[in-house]
């Protein structure tokens, strides 16, 4: 891929993540508002969200920050939280033909549940070629990865003027988010039986047991659905390139 096409790719990465920054805009504010009311500060906070770059288990840490923090206590939340990010690295790993091993490690610390959505839809798009490149993946991940650090960091420095975010919906800023992405991974009636399953499992863990293990619990529940539906059927156009000897992939 030559500089020009690559300085494309990760254009069209870039604005089709832009939208989507509006929210973190205001989930970013709304989380370092509730990192100051539990006392970090501006520079703990962005180096947390440098590091971890998570907003899920970030979220889910300064709600059960305690000064001094439980360093066990937050790493296996943390851990549980993102466990999650195992199914879906195994979910883009097919798409990720032609890079490097460095490209592949140095890109997957900037996978959030946002890109991550994004490079799929990309990937469902271009059947024939059913890959991502990395200007493309970069072009998501960049913009949300220092718009979230920014965001955060702000939110924290002036996190007095939101005493109540509740008070103004903003806390749901963050659900709405994960709303949005669900429409775009929809994929038809086949999408129904693994999304029901998720959601089931999801909802019992919640209520049986202690701590986030419903986030695991619930993607896994719907990755093992998926994985034991039968095959989707190849659109006509593809069997009968197929049929002519042709790669129907």
């Amino acid at each position: 891929m030559t500089h020009k096409e690559s300085g494309g790719e990760f254009t069209a990465g870039v604005l089709t993540i832009l939208p989507l920054l509006v929210a973190v805009v205001v989930y970013g504010l709304l989380f370092g508002t509730l990192a100051a009311q539990k006392g970090l500060s501006p520079l703990e906070v962005a180096i947390m969200s440098a590091t971890v770059f998570a907003g899920a288990s970030q979220f889910v840490a300064v709600e059960i920050w305690t000064s001094p923090p439980g360093i066990v206590l937050l790493g296996a939340t943390a851990l549980m939280v993102n466990l999650r990010h195992v199914l879906m690295g195994a979910a883009l790993a097919p798409f990720l033909k032609g890079w490097s091993r460095g490209q592949i490690y140095g890109g997957l610390h900037f996978m959030a549940d946002e890109n991550w959505a994004f490079a799929l839809k990309r990937a469902a798009k271009t059947p024939n070629q059913g890959r991502v490149t990395p200007a493309y993946y970069l072009g998501l991940a960049l913009p949300l990865y220092f718009g979230w650090i920014a965001c955060t960091t702000l939110g924290t420095i002036f996190g007095g003027v939101l005493r109540d975010p509740a008070r103004y919906g903003l806390d749901f800023a963050f659900t709405a988010v994960f709303l949005t992405l669900l429409v775009s991974l929809w994929k038809g009636k086949r999408s129904f039986a693994p999304w029901l399953a998720s959601a089931l499992v999801a909802v019992a863990a919640h209520a049986l047991l202690p701590g986030v293990w419903y986030i695991a619990l619930g993607g896994l529940a719907g990755t093992l659905v998926g994985a034991f539906q039968p095959p989707p059927e190849v659109p006509e156009r593809y069997r009968e390139t197929a049929g002519e000897g042709g790669n129907a992939a």
